[in-house]
């Protein structure tokens, strides 16, 4: 008999029973269906290799699947040849489609453009000219800073029809972060703009990179930018450098509109992404071309359910995120989807801002992060309810698990209590959604990513990579290879290994440290960052639980839960809570507070109340939404809150530090 590990076994809490079948007539027209689960599960490269050539243009057609002679180094369809860019682009114009809207861009400012794949494919070939006159060849690093413009998308797409390798870095990253992933990718050119609009102001970008750039005497560090190219957005005044600086209005429109799209083998690396690394320095990942862009048009037409033809789909997700590059630029076109993007944020000019542009655009598949979910259920319904939000069919979540109760406010108000709800689970470093619900063909569960996708095989184990089986928690793996997996990181292999793969190097399995349950139908319960696992008592406690048990309170809107060092119990509950304005208004904070701590002690067991509640008016978050728990963790330890550069707002943490005190 094989017990589970006491220190990978995470103790589960609550219960969900609710259960939404899809509907008939969704069923009838859905993309995926139940037989793709046979197939894969009958012949799993051979699925694959079905998905590649029925998804992807091939210059050159492979002949093998996956090499995994080298693990856990793996090489997709290596024999092949295709270039990305025109999978996204020309290969729709060629098939009679380029006057189909790609892009349906809204900038914040309420200035918008409808550019379409003959648009987009004579820009990116343009840009690509002028990226060649500018010495940038194959395997050349280009980085791009940009907002959420469509010289974003064009900039990515150019740089891919080199077969040259984008490093896009959040607009909203400092001088310094930019110049970190800057060094560390040798990037010969970078892309930026004057500007990006932000709450109303001009959010400067040039002067960053600028600054980015600056003089190194000292450093040791080889200046490798050779040239900056500029896009006039935010009509800011801009230092120039003559001979590197180039307006893009200049140099784009008088560029030829004539380039040939050239094969590059499957193995060609196509992006660098960093994310952040527990040691401080970015770990760069590195994405290829063939097998990352199978995995991101196959999952973008299952798991949103995507009809090019019909649907008008929006993700939210900025550029400068993974979910930007697999779900805005490579999967939506090269599908020949028309999508929505909005360069703003969801609350300027006004809090109905984004609804307003579903009801305006006629969005019928819309994916989204669950604290943008949240920070809506804390203005109340009324607000997207005064717009019409009757097109939307499908919905989606992205970033972190979401709660059940978000999931059912997001299902009710925003889908009309019909549209289905995925809700996907997926890396930076897996490239493309990896556990999903298949709209038209699960049973969704609320709170719950529910299964692999076909093609995809997951497992949660102990700490010695054992099955922990249904019922249990544990460990999230992922035991076989899968296309769009990340290669490496960036100029060091064996951190790569040591990050990813070592915990099981002997059962070969990928683990990058996320918790999770399987349910008595062997479904998946995300648990959060393993990381963020309370031990109280000798239990350990799931952060993401007691967060849905406090949200699930009708006074809640948000809530993020830490474990604290504590004298009794080894580790303490801390819950930091956004409660709802109407409850507010009409209630005292300290009464609330003690009403939560009463509350998860019902709904869970006093093991998990909290032993401190916290009402706070924000919380912590980076530009893409993540909560950033180990700041809370240094307010509830009485430490000095530690680096606060990735947030969105720096400040918030000044704040809730003098709510606590």
């Amino acid at each position: 008999m094989t017990t589970t590990s006491t220190s990978s076994q995470i103790d589960h809490l609550l219960d969900e029973t609710r259960r939404f079948a899809p509907t008939a007539a969704f069923a009838q027209n859905a993309v995926g269906s139940a037989d793709l689960y046979t197939q894969a599960a009958n012949d799993r490269e051979g699925f694959w290799a079905d998905q590649a050539r029925e998804l992807v243009h091939w210059h050159t057609p492979f002949e093998q699947v996956l090499d995994w002679s080298n693990p856990p180094f793996a090489k997709w369809f290596a024999d092949g040849e295709l270039n990305v860019a025109y999978n996204c682009l020309d290969r729709h114009v060629e098939a009679g489609n380029g006057d189909r809207v790609a892009l349906l861009w809204e900038g914040e400012p309420g200035d918008e453009r409808r550019v379409t794949y003959a648009e987009l494919t004579d820009e990116v070939k343009r840009v690509a000219n002028v990226l060649t006159g500018l010495g940038v060849g194959r395997g050349d690093r280009v980085a791009i800073y940009l907002p959420m413009i469509p010289e974003a998308v064009a900039a990515m797409l150019a740089v891919a029809r080199l077969g040259a390798v984008h490093s896009v870095v959040f607009g909203g990253f400092s001088a310094d972060s930019l110049r970190a992933r800057i060094d560390d990718a040798g990037a010969k050119v970078v892309i930026t703009a004057d500007g990006g609009y932000r709450k109303g102001k001009v959010s400067p970008l040039k002067p960053a990179v600028d600054q980015a750039l600056a003089d190194r005497n000292g450093q040791g560090v080889q200046q490798t930018v050779q040239h900056v190219l500029v896009v006039r957005r935010g009509e800011n005044d801009v230092d120039w450098t003559d001979g590197r600086d180039i307006w893009w209005h200049d140099a784009v429109p008088a560029a030829s509109a004539d380039h040939t799209a050239e094969a590059f083998p499957a193995e060609n690396p196509l992006f660098i992404l960093y994310t952040s690394g527990t040691t401080g320095k970015p770990k760069g990942i590195l994405h290829t071309s063939g097998g990352y862009l199978t995995q991101a048009a196959y999952t973008n037409r299952v798991v949103h359910d995507l009809h090019p033809e019909s649907d008008v789909y929006w993700c939210t997700a900025d550029i400068g995120w993974i979910t930007g590059h697999t779900y805005v630029t490579y999967g939506p076109l090269a599908n020949g989807a028309t999508q929505v993007l909005f360069e703003g944020t969801p609350d300027s000019p006004h809090p109905g801002r984004w609804w307003e542009i579903i009801e305006k655009y006629k969005v019928s598949i819309f994916y989204t992060a669950p604290t943008a979910i949240r920070s809506f259920m804390k203005t109340g319904r009324a607000v997207p309810q005064s717009f019409d939000l009757s097109s939307i069919r499908v919905l989606g979540s992205v970033g972190e698990p979401i709660n059940p109760e978000a999931w059912m406010w997001y299902r009710e108000i925003i889908g009309a209590d019909a549209a289905p709800i995925v809700d996907t689970w997926w890396q930076t470093e897996t490239g493309a959604i990896m556990i999903s619900a298949l709209p038209g063909v699960t049973e969704a569960k609320p709170g719950s990513a529910q299964v692999p996708l076909p093609g995809i095989s997951v497992d949660v184990v102990d700490d010695a990579g054992t099955h922990v089986g249904n019922g249990n928690g544990g460990l999230l793996v992922i035991t076989e290879p899968w296309p769009s997996m990340l290669r490496g990181i960036w100029g060091d292999p064996d951190r790569f290994v040591e990050t990813y793969w070592e915990k099981f190097q002997d059962q070969g399995y990928y683990f990058a440290g996320d918790g999770a349950r399987l349910d008595d139908d062997g479904d998946v319960w995300l648990l959060g960052r393993v990381d963020d696992v309370m031990n109280v008592s000798g239990h350990r406690l799931s952060t993401a639980e007691i967060e849905s048990s406090l949200v699930a309170h009708e006074a809640t809107a948000e809530a993020a839960v830490v474990g604290a060092s504590d004298d009794t119990t080894g580790q303490a509950v801390v819950a930091f809570v956004i409660l709802k304005q109407s409850y507010l208004d009409a209630h005292s904070p300290e009464g609330l507070a003690q009403a939560l701590r009463s509350w998860v002690g019902e709904q869970i067991g006093p093991i998990a109340r909290p032993r401190d509640v916290y009402i706070v008016g924000e919380l912590p978050k980076t530009r893409s939404g993540k909560i950033m728990r180990r700041l809370l963790r240094d307010v509830a330890e009485g430490r000095e809150v530690g680096d606060t550069t990735t947030l969105a707002d720096t400040a918030v943490m000044s704040v809730i530090s003098a709510q606590v005190k």
